[in-house]
């Protein structure tokens, strides 16, 4: 039995008001207090030496977090979609663990274990190869938070794909690599390529985590969400919020790219 018409009305109601109270609203003033300023000012604000050095530094964590994760994530997915054995489940909540550790936490690890006083310390304090407080720290940090993606997307395509291609290519002469090229790849691209869009979305985004393990000196090792923390603590309002547009623009291109990759990959399967 379906609510009646007042009911489904009061339903729409409820959830407009929900998401107006916890997205329009404040993104509608963060917008205003941006642009209230001026156009000219905006600009301005993004073009600086420390936003431009932040939004390189950002774009550069996302150039190496991305194929790393391509380059782990694609081969752990086969395992344990085409695989059984001891430990999948272990394997599995493992790779899950980003979902429900918290980033600062990420981050406190990170310290104590690759920290000039951690305990692989050697490699700062030995081999004078600074990994925490430096741009390896970042890396890793974004790494570990985003590692689940590319798993999480591809795995079950996999799953439903099943073997039966894979096999029929073998019976007919195919490598392994050639039949992860010419079939495999093409059947995850979908999979693949939204794995990466959440990978670059999160990357972009995260601070907790990049703020345990980053200097946090402008120019050299502050990102872009340092950045816009930063300059909010110093009372620097307004250019803390033309960088959280210039995020936020990011953010929605991103949920653009995601929306388009939906449709196109239910269209791919049906």
């Amino acid at each position: 039995m379906s609510p009646s018409l007042p009911v489904r009305r009061l339903l729409r109601l409820l959830a407009l008001g929900y998401v107006a109270v916890l997205l329009v609203v404040p993104v509608g003033l963060i917008l205003w207090r941006t642009f209230a300023p001026g156009l000219s000012q905006f600009i301005a604000y993004i073009s600086t030496p420390a936003a431009i050095a932040a939004l390189d530094l950002s774009l550069l964590v996302v150039a190496i977090v991305v194929p790393l994760n391509v380059l782990f994530g694609v081969p752990t997915a086969l395992v344990l979609a085409r695989n059984r054995f001891r430990g999948k489940g272990l394997l599995q909540a493992l790779i899950d663990l980003p979902f429900a550790v918290s980033p600062v936490i990420v981050g406190v690890a990170l310290i104590v274990l690759w920290g000039s006083a951690g305990a692989l310390g050697f490699v700062e304090n030995n081999l004078g190869f600074k990994i925490i407080f430096g741009l390896p720290g970042i890396v890793l940090a974004s790494i570990f938070v985003t590692c689940p993606f590319v798993v999480r997307e591809v795995e079950p395509v996999l799953r439903e794909l099943g073997t039966d291609q894979e096999e029929a290519a073998a019976t007919l002469g195919a490598t392994s690599w050639q039949t992860f090229w010419r079939i495999t790849l093409p059947s995850i691209r979908w999979g693949l390529t939204y794995g990466i869009v959440l990978t670059v979305a999160r990357t972009l985004g995260e601070y907790g985590a990049v703020l345990m393990v980053s200097s946090n000196l402008p120019g050299t090792s502050q990102t872009l969400t340092l950045l816009v923390s930063d300059r909010y603590s110093r009372g620097e309002e307004y250019g803390a919020y033309a960088l959280s547009t210039l995020l936020m623009a990011v953010a929605v291109l991103v949920l653009v790219a995601q929306v388009v990759l939906d449709a196109r990959r239910t269209r791919t399967t049906q």
